[in-house]
């Protein structure tokens, strides 16, 4: 009898697990950032609460970065992912959204921080995922991280809020510093042209036009046409446009064939715009990469 029981009683345990899709994964408390100035920024405001792991490596490209298997399995093991949220991530997001469904907690940041859309070019109307350019966005970011990351297990919030008080201290000084520092830009020079469309929030932030970009599109996996070239080139000209920016972590070849194939004079300034630079370099950190932008768009410009 009570082996007959035993074999009923495992029995029900099968189609229950059977039923719900087998047993959810044990969480190990760790939280997962897919792209490194996200990383940065959670590091800062978890400090030594809760161990982060961020998916990007220093110097990659966030529109086409892969993920390793124990990555992918990080992931599904994770207390939280917190990722851009505007399809940046475009190789990862398909990883984000299967470890979603299993029940992972997920925190897309750029559906909270009032995202712009796209004017022109391949991708016009959709939402700009680069809001890191605008530091008070940011400030909008860490709200949205903080309140996330004390529904962690084991996190302590207290630290974890005043981890985000002091980081949205510096952010505030951040963004006053770039608005004295842009202030000394002349109006008829504050143009920007990009290797894509990388810089509409810093543009909308502090006074800037956009002119336009090598590619134009908001993601580097595009491709721009001869005749998408020939009327940046003629943009160029007629703004007098004095500097094309282009990301570090990016070869910067198109846009000096551009400039010199056209026969313009600018200069090609590179910026630490989608992705960290290795430590101990000027863009290691979220606050230094925005300050090292600073001063490298007034000096293009000037």
């Amino acid at each position: 009898m009570i082996r007959r029981t035993l074999v009923c009683a495992c029995a029900i345990v099968g189609v229950l697990v059977t039923a719900c899709g087998g047993p959810a994964p044990a969480r190990d408390g760790e939280i997962v950032v897919t792209t490194n100035i996200l990383g940065d920024v959670v590091r800062s405001v978890v400090g030594d609460t809760a161990a982060v792991r961020v998916l990007m490596r220093p110097n990659a490209d966030p529109h086409s970065f892969g993920i390793s298997a124990q990555d992918a399995a990080a992931m599904g093991r994770a207390g939280l992912i917190v990722y851009n949220g505007l399809g940046l991530e475009e190789n990862v997001l398909r990883n984000v959204e299967s470890v979603a469904a299993e029940g992972t907690p997920t925190l897309a940041v750029g559906d909270r921080i009032d995202p712009i859309r796209y004017a022109t070019g391949e991708g016009a109307g959709n939402p700009d995922p680069h809001f890191w350019t605008d530091p008070q966005r940011m400030v909008t970011a860490v709200d949205a991280i903080e309140e996330a990351v004390r529904g962690v297990a084991g996190i302590d919030g207290d630290a974890v809020s005043r981890n985000a008080d002091s980081y949205r201290a510096q952010l505030r000084a951040l963004d006053a510093s770039m608005q004295d520092g842009f202030g000394s830009v002349p109006a008829d020079r504050r143009k920007l042209v990009t290797n894509h469309h990388v810089l509409g929030y810093l543009a909308d932030r502090f006074g800037f036009t956009v002119i336009g970009a090598v590619v134009p599109s908001g993601t580097t996996l595009a491709a721009p046409s001869a005749a998408d070239l020939q009327s940046l080139v003629d943009a160029i000209e007629s703004e007098r446009v004095p500097a094309i920016f282009v990301d570090s972590s990016q070869p910067e070849k198109l846009a000096r064939v551009l400039a010199d194939e056209a026969g313009i004079h600018v200069a090609i300034v590179s910026l630490y715009s989608e992705s960290l630079s290795p430590p101990g370099s000027p863009g290691d950190t979220y606050l230094d990469m925005m300050r090292a932008n600073t001063g490298a768009i007034i000096a293009g410009l000037r």
